[in-house]
């Protein structure tokens, strides 16, 4: 499959590896539907990128904005492509904090549903879509949905048991849904990058930043928003992977801090 002339929706295109992944899939020749909770920014986005490019603002832990976003995006034809970046991190709590007083059982959930329950929203509901599509190609493929872990999903550090037990469950959810969704024709693969040059790590104290890149084994730098976009474009459009999830890190594993 080639992504020109597909239709594709991508969430959390308002920044980062989302923002990056729908500049690429528009340069492609694709039409993208930009869904994130900034309006503004991806408003700004769509309007910059021109014909092609639509944008939904709204939250996608929520049923009723993320259904409005796939049916923008059906508006351009039939749903092909799917990214899902929507998600985000949290501050870091132990499981039992050094006062001895137990996790924050209000900051696990927030931090699931910004993750897990994100991304699982966007695949039931963009899924359903095109599994109501004619298939296409010689396999009958009615489409193909990349969702978006991170390396903390199987090398938690401490601290991060909300955020890695989130990323863990989209591990987990990935080739469940590409043995579910197979007699529909639907492929899901999954990527869990690791230090990112992303505009939140921009925020981070430089040394912080240069002990990370040191601890890449090679090249000894952050992945950069290009690398993530190319292999998304990669996982949609090579119809023998489905059920993956590929690790962008450049070799790094997470310590326990």
């Amino acid at each position: 499959m080639n992504v020109s002339d597909k239709v594709a929706l991508v969430t959390g295109a308002g920044s980062g590896l989302g923002e990056g992944t729908a500049r690429h899939l528009h340069s492609l020749g694709a039409s993208v539907v930009l869904f994130d909770i900034d309006e503004s920014k991806i408003r700004s986005i769509a309007e910059e990128l021109g014909d092609g490019a639509e944008f939904v603002g709204g939250d996608a832990t929520s049923e009723a904005d993320t259904a409005i976003a796939v049916s923008r995006a059906g508006e351009f034809g039939p749903l092909r492509l799917v990214v899902a970046c929507a998600g985000g991190g949290s501050r870091p709590q132990r499981l039992v904090n050094r006062d001895g007083s137990p996790h924050e059982l209000g900051l696990f959930k927030d931090t699931l549903d910004l993750n897990l329950v994100t991304t699982f929203n966007t695949l039931r509901q963009t899924a359903a879509a095109m599994a109501a599509t004619e298939g296409y190609g010689t396999d009958g493929e009615r489409g193909s949905i990349v969702l978006t872990s991170s390396l903390a999903g199987y090398e938690g550090q401490i601290g991060t048991i909300a955020y890695s037990t989130a990323k863990a469950g989209i591990i987990g959810m990935t080739l469940v849904a590409a043995r579910d969704l197979a007699t529909s024709g639907i492929r899901v693969n999954c990527i869990a990058p690791g230090t990112m040059n992303t505009p939140a790590w921009e925020q981070v104290d430089p040394e912080v930043r240069a002990s990370l890149e040191a601890n890449v084994p090679f090249p000894k730098r952050f992945g950069e928003i290009g690398e993530f976009a190319d292999l998304a474009v990669h996982l949609l459009t090579n119809q023998y992977l489905n059920g993956c999830v590929v690790r962008l890190d450049g070799a790094i594993r997470f310590g326990p801090k």
